[in-house]
């Protein structure tokens, strides 16, 4: 589980993701990064209807990618707002997909120490 300190909850702040033209493209997984005025990091996962609509494997998917982010929570530069979008594909992918998946665009984006 990660810490409240590094969620994003606020319906506000995910809307503002929408305007971000800037992305990085994996296999299955989305990544857009903006600064935030905190010293911290924060991180949100979207999995919409198109990948499953079962709630049930929309949330499997959204607790695999936060347990992603957590073994690299450390590695990760302060101050950014971090959304990973899930695509379509990604009901299929094993665990240690979503791990190389979300190592990967976050070197993509830069945003490892």
């Amino acid at each position: 589980m990660l810490a409240e300190k590094n969620r994003l909850k606020k319906e506000k702040d995910f809307q503002d993701f929408r305007k971000i033209k800037k992305s990085f493209k994996g296999d299955f997984l989305i990544l857009k990064k903006k600064k935030n005025n905190f010293p911290s990091k924060r991180f949100g996962f979207v999995v919409s209807k198109k990948v499953s609509s079962k709630a049930v494997a929309r949330n499997k998917i959204k607790r695999i990618l936060r347990e992603a982010v957590r073994e690299k929570i450390e590695a990760v530069k302060e101050g950014y707002d971090i959304v990973f979008f899930a695509k379509g594909k990604s009901k299929e992918e094993p665990f240690s997909s979503f791990k190389k998946e979300v190592e990967s665009l976050l070197k993509k984006a830069d945003l490892l120490k």
